[in-house]
């Protein structure tokens, strides 16, 4: 469905990242990875599939660095069609004792780089009369939670941002939409688990199941794969006139 398109993912070396880059190699595009640590596996997973990967090392709170990462997409396969920005950090803090650099962080890669991702992807976009823009947003863009004041403050922007950039696209081909995913495991989540296992003195198992039982009602975690069949669906062309949704893949918990 997707044979000569071209994703770039940031933040997609690991977790829901490599899952949607996957889930969009499957169907054919080629992909741009952005991250860090390994590179060799995930590049090798996504050209399993038969499309051409290469990977980008941009630090996404420098606008510079993303610039340069459109350039050698765009030098490589002639343009990005599909962008999915997922790069993100967390820290977990009352707001008085948040430290400011962490903040400042936050909001630097949770939310300014997807403005600076999408105002260069969009005129090609418009160009082609054809893209897909696909933030993710996570389920605290709808619902807040103690402790994750600025993780939660770039969700929600990122949610609006969408909204913005899917009105002023909506008479052309391009759609702009977010994925809202309740807990996932990735090593983000993870390190939460075992931060609580420590903090409660149980099993990391047990922390896990604590975890999802104070907000997730199905006790079940989304996978990268849900997340990446539902990216999937939006670059479809059932998604041509799902424009400014926050779709929430959350187990129950914004309905709650």
């Amino acid at each position: 469905m997707l044979k000569g398109k071209t994703a770039l993912i940031t933040g997609s070396t690991s977790g829901i990242g490599l899952g949607i880059a996957l889930s969009l190699a499957r169907q054919g595009a080629n992909i741009v990875l952005n991250g860090f640590g390994d590179v060799t596996s995930p590049k090798a997973q996504v050209a399993a599939h038969g499309v051409q990967v290469i990977h980008h090392g941009a630090d996404m709170t420098k606008p510079a660095e993303i610039a340069d990462m459109f350039a050698v997409a765009t030098a490589t396969f002639g343009g990005v069609d599909i962008l999915v920005n997922n790069a993100g950090i967390q820290h977990v803090a009352n707001v008085e004792d948040f430290p400011v650099e962490k903040w400042d962080a936050i909001i630097a890669i949770n939310l300014s780089s997807a403005f600076h991702t999408t105002r260069l992807a969009i005129p090609a976009m418009r160009a082609k009369n054809w893209g897909r823009v696909i933030n993710l947003a996570s389920v605290h863009g709808l619902v807040g939670s103690a402790q994750k004041s600025a993780y939660v403050a770039a969700k929600h922007g990122i949610v609006g941002f969408s909204k913005v950039v899917a009105l002023e696209t909506a008479t052309t081909g391009v759609t702009v939409n977010t994925i809202c995913p309740g807990w996932v495991l990735t090593p983000l989540v993870q390190k939460q688990i075992d931060d609580r296992a420590v903090r409660d003195g149980v099993s990391v198992e047990e922390a896990g199941r604590g975890l999802l039982g104070d907000k997730q009602p199905s006790q079940q975690f989304v996978t990268p794969e849900q997340l990446g069949e539902l990216a999937v669906f939006l670059c479809s062309p059932a998604g041509d006139n799902v424009r400014g949704v926050a779709w929430n893949m959350d187990g129950g918990w914004a309905a709650q």
